[in-house]
């Protein structure tokens, strides 16, 4: 439906996730895949939406100049904001088992940033979702970090995975956005464009 309506535009989703990717395919949109090795560093006094903010436009900076006038980039971070900070990919599996020790028997958000970029316009916006763990024990988190290897998502979990399944007694606003993407925004600002 919504791809017909897009012929006359080209969409680039810059993410190497394979999770926003799928979701893509899943909205039967036609897009191209183009990446850009971009270091992930924003500067220490922003919080909150602000960081995902200026990630997702600093990914979409990197094409600056390349872009055709029939192109429509689309950029997008997410992070786990929690005990105000900012809770990203973990580093390793002793990382990502602090990270869900943390997450346990509590509740935090998780913000997601999209871009939409042109040759001559920028615009950002963001979805935030409130989640809540029930109590993790050390043998269900460390089950699930041999098993599930969380080492490519913020906050150190997969919503769509054993632990989201185990772990999440609550969860207030968008599911997919938890899984980095938006999916309903997304859907009705191309939707606007078309």
């Amino acid at each position: 439906m919504l791809k017909n309506k897009l012929q006359k535009y080209k969409l680039i989703l810059a993410s190497g996730s394979p999770r926003r990717q799928q979701f893509f395919k899943d909205l039967d949109l036609d897009f191209e895949i183009r990446l850009k090795e971009i270091e992930e560093i924003f500067p220490p006094e922003l919080k909150a939406e602000e960081i995902t903010n200026y990630l997702a436009e600093l990914k979409a900076s990197a094409f600056e100049g390349e872009l055709q006038s029939n192109e429509i980039l689309i950029t997008s971070d997410t992070i786990v904001w929690h005990k105000n900070k900012a809770l990203g990919k973990p580093k390793d599996a002793l990382d990502a088992f602090e990270i869900l020790k943390s997450l346990s028997n509590a509740t935090h958000e998780v913000i997601t940033s999209v871009c939409f970029k042109t040759n001559t316009t920028i615009e950002v916006f963001y979805e935030v979702t409130q989640v809540t763990f029930n109590e993790l024990s050390d043998e269900a988190i460390q089950y699930y970090i041999e098993n599930y290897k969380p080492f490519d998502k913020a906050g150190a979990y997969g919503i769509q995975e054993w632990i989201g399944f185990v772990g999440v007694s609550k969860i207030e606003g968008s599911y997919a956005n938890v899984m980095g993407m938006p999916t309903d925004k997304v859907y009705e600002y191309l939707c606007k464009l078309a």
